[in-house]
């Protein structure tokens, strides 16, 4: 199967899914008739084939279910973004916060028979802070250090709000140190997960069967005797299989929402992440428009984001004008009429700043974003604002997008709101090569303030920059879109904001 990035591979998933009417926010579940016995074995229908089974290049977002079979995590979440226990039992940050220090589960082994200590724990930590994916989660980070065989210490170069969030998120599986210095777990894994990959059975971008490990250590979080995973990029093949018995579990099509109602399938949605422009030029040096706070808020009331959510995806999931997740602490539905959809309220705005007959502006865009393109074309047209479309294959979007002053994008999000801070404001990432938040009075301090604060003083300074985003209008949001997963009697899922599949923790019998 031919792999495309995370980030394409989330909008592809989005437009796949977002089919008909379900609600965003917490979790939303409907259930079959209660069965008295659950499925013996899993097997997974899922949207994508494994990036990789090296954790320090994978992806997060659909390889969770391949990589929690064979690999332990030092870190999970919960269904809410919290940091949990796994394979480190307990940790301690230092009352400085320049270290944190990891307790792990004694007698765990790898697949190859070697031990889980904290030798083995530092060099899989090493060479995930030199992953070109992975090293995202250690950016702050000046060395690993195994105080005894059973704890480890990280060592920070400044405080970390989000690294133990990233550590859950899918960036503290632990392998095998003979093969890290091999360079084989590409293509063969070896970790000291619950599971092992049946190679004899397996067939690389078809299907993959593991095999349970007798004795593992958390064997009650992991309570299918056999795992398959066979990735089915195809809405229709998935519904397909699932109908034929070959699967269990399924990423869904909202399409197909009635029929597995009909079969007595369960079914769960959470938002997953938000559609609409990014803005990378706050300051006007790409396009001196956008550097007009009445020129962003025009922006804002041209579009009407409930629309396009029906008319893109029939209404699953919800309209609103924010990043941080529907349902989520921070989120505040109160400001989700700010911008309600006023194209007299835009021209008005545009006139103010200093367009009267609006701007010209160039954009990019692929096939992927031909959806969204329509009802941005018009909205952009009723408000003067004269696009020059630059088309461009789906590999070059990601990598060209980000030169334009805006652009259409679906963009994960994170079930933690610090995260949520770094990843859309403050750091940098393929959809933001040069953060400018520094350059605005408002912002700045706020961020600072978030930064400086913790517990519930951080979050409600949290709160106060959420609202001063959504008033200066530092993106325009249309809508958070839903993930929506079928399983069969028996079989739960928790999805969990921030991974586009749940790894296997998140997959329960019941």
């Amino acid at each position: 199967m031919k792999r495309i990035p995370l980030a394409i591979a989330a909008a592809v998933a989005a437009v796949l899914a977002l089919t008909s009417c379900s609600g965003g926010g917490a979790a939303t579940q409907t259930s079959g008739a209660a069965v008295a016995n659950a499925p013996e074995d899993l097997n997974i229908g899922n949207f994508l084939d494994v990036t990789s089974w090296d954790p320090a290049v994978a992806d997060i977002g659909f390889d969770g279910p391949y990589l929690s079979a064979v690999y332990d995590a030092l870190i999970a979440l919960d269904k809410d973004g919290k940091p949990v226990p796994a394979l480190a039992e307990k940790w301690q940050v230092a009352s400085d916060d320049l270290s944190i220090t990891l307790t792990l589960h004694k007698g765990g082994k790898f697949s190859d028979g070697a031990p889980v200590d904290a030798d083995a724990v530092v060099k899989s930590l090493e060479y995930l802070k030199a992953g070109a994916r992975s090293g995202e989660a250690y950016t702050n980070v000046s060395s690993f250090e195994a105080v005894d065989d059973h704890t480890v210490k990280i060592n920070l170069t400044q405080r970390d709000d989000t690294i133990l969030y990233f550590m859950g998120l899918g960036r503290s599986y632990v392998m095998s140190p003979t093969a890290i210095a091999a360079g084989t777990l590409g293509k063969e894994p070896v970790g000291s997960g619950p599971y092992t990959l049946d190679s004899s059975t397996s067939v690389a971008g078809s299907e993959y069967h593991f095999t349970k490990v007798p004795g593992y250590w958390d064997a009650k979080a992991y309570a299918f005797t056999k795992v398959a995973i066979f990735p089915i990029m195809d809405a229709t093949a998935r519904q397909n299989a699932m109908l034929s018995g070959q699967i269990n579990v399924q990423y869904g099509d909202i399409a197909n929402k009635d029929a597995a109602q009909q079969q007595g399938w369960n079914t769960v949605s959470r938002v997953s992440g938000w559609a609409g422009l990014v803005i990378t030029d706050h300051t006007g040096a790409k396009n001196k428009a956008l550097g007009d706070l009445k020129v962003r808020q025009a922006l804002n009331f041209a579009f009407d984001g409930a629309a396009i959510l029906k008319a893109v995806g029939n209404g699953a999931g919800v309209a609103t004008n924010q990043v941080f997740p529907d349902g989520g602490s921070v989120n505040d539905k109160s400001l989700n009429g700010q911008y309600a959809y006023n194209v007299d309220k835009a021209k008005q705005l545009l006139t103010e700043a200093g367009y009267p007959n609006g701007f010209e502006i160039s954009m990019p865009m692929s096939p992927i974003f031909e959806q969204w393109k329509p009802a941005a074309e018009q909205a952009l047209t009723a408000i003067g604002v004269k696009v020059t479309w630059d088309n461009m294959q789906m590999p070059d979007y990601q990598l060209n997008a980000p030169n334009y002053p805006m652009f259409i994008s679906f963009l994960a999000m994170d079930g933690n709101e610090v995260a949520t801070v770094a990843r859309q404001v403050t750091s940098k990432q393929w959809f933001n090569p040069a953060p400018d938040y520094a350059s605005n009075t408002v912002l700045a301090p706020l961020v600072k303030k978030v930064q400086e604060t913790k517990g519930s003083d951080q979050t409600a300074a949290i709160k106060q920059l959420n609202k001063a985003l959504v008033d200066q209008a530092w993106w325009s949001v249309w809508y958070q879109a839903d993930n929506t997963y079928y399983t069969v009697p028996g079989i739960k899922i928790q999805p969990v904001i921030g991974m586009m599949f749940p790894t296997l923790r998140y997959i329960t019998q019941g």
